[in-house]
């Protein structure tokens, strides 16, 4: 499947050692007065690995001509994670259209349990120990994006007392 030929690829532009995989690749047409015109979606996440990730849709008549569409928009796009060591800092549902997603923190060891459009998400971001559960439409890319939103909607509670206290924050507070 052409899938498999994209996943995992470091960028060599120096960007940071980024890394992309391609979670969904779709095949569309337009129906035109001359006949049908075929071309290629392609969901793209890219990350560092270390608490930043980003979505990006490429669209092209060619795989390789969407991919590199879908890598620009998802670096653009990227947002920083709140992480506590491997794992995230508490519970978290999120829902974007009709597909809703569940992050909880895991323990150390427990590792990645997820489905295939969360896990992109998830492993690129840097997160090592997390249990997931998909809920609702199961559309990958509405997935997603309602793991991308859970992720951003997570909070540090360390760091937000001392924001609300007016502390600066120091090495100590993040865990």
């Amino acid at each position: 499947m052409a899938t498999q030929a994209f996943q995992n690829q470091r960028l060599d532009k120096g960007d940071g050692g980024l890394m992309e995989r391609v979670v969904k690749i779709r095949r569309v047409t337009k129906v035109v007065k001359g006949g049908r015109r075929r071309g290629f979606s392609v969901m793209v996440v890219v990350g560092d690995g270390q608490g930043r990730v980003g979505v990006g849709l490429g669209k092209a008549t060619a795989v390789p001509d969407a991919v590199r569409k879908g890598v620009t928009a998802a670096t653009k796009s990227m947002v920083t994670v709140s992480l506590k060591g491997t794992t995230i800092p508490h519970q978290v549902t999120s829902r974007y259209c009709a597909s809703r997603v569940l992050l909880k923190p895991a323990s150390a060891g427990t590792g990645v349990i997820a489905g295939g459009a969360v896990r992109a998400v998830v492993e690129l971001a840097g997160i090592r120990d997390i249990l997931t559960k998909s809920l609702g439409s199961a559309n990958s890319i509405n997935v997603v994006q309602a793991t991308l939103k859970g992720l951003t909607e997570l909070r540090d509670p360390a760091l937000e007392i001392a924001k609300r206290k007016g502390e600066p924050v120091t090495n100590s507070d993040v865990s």
